[in-house]
């Protein structure tokens, strides 16, 4: 359920195969800049972790643990509604299903949700955290993923096998 006066934030991690400058992932870091802007433009998006602001660079300046190839993804959004919309409805959607090709297959969970205050901005330990706790004791309201969400349709029709991080 939708707690009055609150968010969605979703924090997306995973391990680039390559380091983000080489050849192998220039596909995923040549498209970063035209998902992220498409997201922003997106009815439902309130926010999203920003990096350095360089070309073809997203976030991934914001690396996990001083690892560049381990890179993440923080927004923000109205509901859960705008967020799948985004994700399964736009050419993300084509990003997502080519994930295999760009990044390492995670053996645990690396997507979470959870509320937010309204106006509040997450940070990414912040959002690290409530990946941990996903990790340590499943869906709650503390940290969730689609399954937990009642109001999350998209994901089940139209998501697509979990082979690797986003």
């Amino acid at each position: 359920m939708h707690p009055k006066g609150h968010h969605l934030a979703e924090l997306n991690v995973g391990r680039l195969l390559a380091d983000p400058a080489d050849p192998r992932v220039a596909d995923f870091m040549g498209a970063i800049d035209l998902i992220n802007g498409l997201g922003k433009k997106m009815p439902g998006f309130v926010w999203m972790m920003e990096g350095s602001g360089a070309p073809d660079t997203g976030n991934t300046e914001n690396c996990i643990g001083g690892d560049p190839q381990m890179v993440s993804n923080l927004t923000v959004w109205e509901d859960v509604v705008s967020l799948e919309k985004f994700v399964w409805d736009t050419v993300h959607r084509q990003f997502y299903e080519r994930r295999a090709e760009w990044f390492e297959l995670m053996g645990e969970m690396h997507f979470v949700m959870w509320w937010v205050p309204e106006g509040h901005q997450p940070t990414l330990g912040e959002a690290l955290e409530r990946l941990e706790h996903l990790r340590a004791k499943g869906d709650s309201d503390h940290a969730f993923g689609w399954s937990y969400l009642k109001d999350a349709t998209r994901w089940r029709t139209r998501g697509c096998a979990q082979v690797a991080a986003e």
